[in-house]
């Protein structure tokens, strides 16, 4: 009888042991980080993580981080499905010498980015910021009301708010953001499309604003063969060195830009550019003005304008060679 009793407090106390030790590498659908958090920590909401590096791989796939509170949360790299939001407090994110956030996830893969402070900062040590977000493979990324600036770095590829380098069938979509002060020379672009393989990215750029960069939004189609479909819509591109929105064929894929409803100014280059047979721009409500040149056609690019948009008070009024009628 005492044997009896014995073996089952003992696989009583063994099974009250597993119990409790298995909820331990179990990862959490939501997840926090805090400006005093510690990564030790298991990330819940009164235990936050420090960085989105340390909550990342303690929350699941298609979870999301949130931010208890202001703070500096550092670099990370996406390899899942996941949402990060932070839109009701301070989510900074300061780097020199490397990315911001990358994100490598395959095609069956969705990211969000949300309420995010991207600041690239030059250092003595590890030199200037790379890429305020760096996309690198498949999937969708959605970007939603995110400030990118500082990303100086001059080597070539490099120097970007978003460089978006696919290497098959992707998506882009950017709302309600602030991209400025990024590149260097005449390297970087606020937003830059240009990937590899033979998938077709199609990107979405709604109510944002791109100042002060190299190239304002650019669809490159050097290195692949599927093609760049991108939208701009609402949103204002300016202070550009060479232009404002560029489409560049580069010998790769067609590219192809509708602007809509869109403010293209103060651009030191041309205001909207089409560079290569298969590139073209597409213009329709929209304002082109105060540029050096309002549009330029390089290398057998179109530039097709409606007849509702204002060009006007450039340098040089270059009108498209092809006037739509809606």
């Amino acid at each position: 009888m005492r044997k009896a009793k014995l073996l089952h407090a003992t696989l009583g106390a063994v099974l009250v042991a597993v119990l409790h030790a298995a909820p331990a590498h179990a990862q959490a659908t939501r997840t926090w980080v805090s400006g005093v958090g510690n990564d030790a920590d298991p990330c819940s909401r009164t235990a936050p993580c420090k960085t989105f590096a340390g909550a990342i791989s303690k929350t699941a796939a298609f979870g999301e981080i949130n931010c208890t509170d202001p703070g500096g949360f550092g670099a990370v790299t996406i390899t899942k499905s996941i949402a990060i939001r932070c839109p009701y407090t301070e989510a900074g994110v300061l780097v020199s010498g490397t990315n911001g956030i990358v994100v490598n996830v395959t095609s069956t893969d969705v990211v969000y980015l949300e309420g995010l402070d991207l600041l690239g900062v030059t250092t003595a040590i590890s030199g200037p910021a790379l890429n305020g977000i760096s996309f690198i493979q498949a999937g969708a990324l959605h970007v939603k009301n995110v400030v990118i600036r500082g990303f100086n770095s001059a080597a070539a590829g490099n120097g970007n708010g978003i460089k978006f380098a696919p290497t098959g069938a992707a998506e882009l979509y950017v709302t309600d953001s602030y991209i400025a002060d990024n590149g260097s020379g005449a390297n970087g672009s606020g937003i830059l499309v240009q990937g590899a393989g033979s998938g077709v990215f199609n990107v979405m750029v709604k109510n944002t604003n791109v100042h002060n960069n190299p190239v304002g939004i650019q669809g490159n189609g050097t290195g692949s063969t599927g093609g760049v479909l991108l939208s701009v819509f609402g949103s204002s591109a300016s202070g550009s060195s060479f232009a404002g929105v560029a489409a560049t064929q580069g010998g790769g894929a067609p590219v192809a830009i509708m602007v809509d409803s869109s403010n293209i100014s103060g651009n030191a280059g041309s205001g909207l550019t089409a560079n290569g047979a298969s590139a073209i721009v597409r213009v329709a409500r929209s304002s082109i003005t105060n540029n050096n040149t309002s549009i330029s056609n390089v290398g057998g690019g179109t530039v097709v304008s409606y007849n509702d948009n204002n060009i006007d008070g450039n340098t040089v009024n270059t009108l498209p060679a092809t006037i739509m009628h809606h």
